[in-house]
């Protein structure tokens, strides 16, 4: 399976649902302060595309490449483990054959063979794990990135709702109501101060 591609599916689909609930939260307040029940000409409706942030983001582009990585490395690993298992069950198949065993030297090579490919399925077991503990990881810090920069973009542009459109799940949507490209200018320069910051703190 293609790592990359499994964890753009995962953050796509992780912001879609993120913005979508961080609105309908945003919504519930507004009502809880005022009883006022706003008019279609009073609604302030904006929407952003999810495909460019995730390619256009540095966080995210940065993330992808660094679970990427990860991806490709646990896929080497596996499968270098791999061959060597079969190529001992090989040589093994070879040399019992070959009447090169005892019954009880044969049961013992079997048994650790047994062993190691046990120990195989734990360490792919393990390493999935992490990468996907890493993808959570990424998935909540990009939650908290949006959310913040959202929350401060919002106190003067007084949206009543920001959208997620994510590929053609629209019907139709103005793009005089699209502000991807604002948000992931600010996104990205709230980015570089953070990064410049923590670059800062290891000096």
């Amino acid at each position: 399976m293609n790592k990359k591609n499994l964890f753009c599916t995962v953050a796509v689909a992780t912001m879609s649902a993120f913005i979508m609930s961080s609105c309908n939260k945003q919504d519930a307040k507004m009502d809880e302060k005022s009883p006022k029940t706003e008019t279609k000409s009073e609604m302030k409706i904006a929407y952003i595309e999810i495909d460019s942030i995730m390619t256009q983001y540095n966080f995210c582009k940065d993330y992808s490449k660094i679970l990427e990585q990860k991806g490709q490395n646990i896929q080497k690993t596996i499968a270098q483990k791999g061959q060597a298992l079969q190529n001992a069950a090989v040589k093994f198949q070879q040399d019992i054959q070959a009447n090169k065993y005892t019954r009880e030297q044969a049961e013992a090579v079997q048994g650790n063979l047994q062993k190691q490919d046990n120990d195989l399925q734990m360490l792919q077991q393990r390493l999935g794990n992490e990468f996907q503990t890493e993808t959570d990881k990424y998935n909540k810090a990009l939650r908290d990135s949006i959310q913040n920069f959202l929350t401060k973009y919002n106190k003067d542009k007084k949206y009543t709702f920001i959208l997620s459109k994510v590929g053609d799940n629209m019907l139709y949507a103005d793009k005089s109501c699209d502000i991807t490209e604002e948000v992931i200018a600010g996104l990205n320069k709230a980015y570089k101060g953070t990064a410049k910051k923590t670059e800062e703190k290891k000096k």
